[in-house]
């Protein structure tokens, strides 16, 4: 049986991590959908890496230390020159992909016609292609820099990258969107990528909800601030109101799939909650608290 569209774009999510540029990210998918129509069954297998990640890739047969930790591995084979913060997938704006085979069990590493295919399709999407670089060659990179050096990043500068022209974007995403416009009367783009403006239409809904139900008198500006943070309520497994759709859409933008997005915490939602705050080296109480709605807004 052929492994579905859907299995692969869930497993690029979890793959790809919660530090991705979010436009870098949708661009991802897009790709993946997109080759899963021609025929090709491809999956991300790494988005954002830490930099102790890096450190630990750096360390493969090399003596190395970084930040006072040996990461030196010299049983393994070198397979990366950046060090940590000399790697876009530092900073979210660099992917690998490998083909797979058609009922999704197996990769497949061999550089063929059907990767090449796919590198054409990420590059069309705007990705440049570590295929084509001249010397060390990394044939499953693909990366979105907007034009700046590490130097750059790494002194803070921000990426200006366009929204790729995708078929539908993500469906999830598109769903979520059009419920925001819907219930609180928004009208951002439904294109199915979180940008900055989906993620300040979800923070109106969570001030407007808390107006609603707990009379907090919070300005609805899709800011967030102290006073917004402050005023949050926590809900747990058993909620069923639209704070938790809130909740729900908030987990699966940062990669964290609650299942359906139907307002209600169950074990799923719960389970989702769970992994994001382990993640993100938060408590994993399973509470969606003020510590919570802070590190997925703020």
């Amino acid at each position: 049986m052929k492994v579905g569209l859907r299995t692969l774009l869930e497993r690029s999510v979890k793959k790809m991590g919660k530090g991705m540029n979010p436009v870098v990210k949708a661009a991802a998918l897009e790709m993946v959908e997109r080759a899963y129509n021609e025929g090709i069954t491809v999956q991300i297998s790494t988005g954002y890496r830490s930099l102790e990640e890096q450190a630990n890739l750096f360390g493969q047969g090399r003596v190395y230390s970084y930040k006072g930790k040996n990461y030196s591995n010299l049983a393994k084979p070198i397979v990366t020159n950046a060090k940590p913060g000399q790697s876009y997938h530092n900073y979210g704006l660099a992917i690998d992909f490998f083909i797979v085979s058609d009922d999704g069990r197996r990769a497949i590493w061999t550089v063929n016609s059907k990767w090449q295919r796919v590198a054409a399709i990420g590059k069309g999407l705007g990705f440049k292609w570590g295929g084509d670089w001249s010397s060390f060659k990394d044939y499953p990179h693909l990366e979105m820099t907007g034009g700046l050096s590490y130097t750059q990043l790494q002194a803070g500068k921000e990426p200006h990258i366009t929204s790729p022209k995708t078929s539908k974007g993500d469906g999830h995403i598109i769903s979520i969107q059009k419920t925001i416009n819907s219930r609180y009367k928004t009208s951002i783009a439904v294109d199915g990528v979180y940008g900055p403006k989906t993620r300040s239409s979800l923070i109106i809904g969570l001030q407007t909800e808390l107006n609603k139900q707990f009379n907090k008198k919070l300005v609805v500006d899709g800011k967030w601030g102290p006073k917004t943070k402050n005023a949050t309520v926590t809900i747990k497994k058993g909620a069923s109101c639209n704070i938790t759709w809130i909740l729900q859409a908030a987990l699966y933008m940062k990669g964290f799939n609650p299942g359906t997005l139907d307002g209600e915490f169950g074990e799923k939602t719960e389970a989702a909650l769970s992994k994001y705050q382990k993640a993100s080296r938060i408590s994993a109480d399973k509470l969606a608290g003020k510590v919570t709605w802070n590190e997925l807004f703020a």
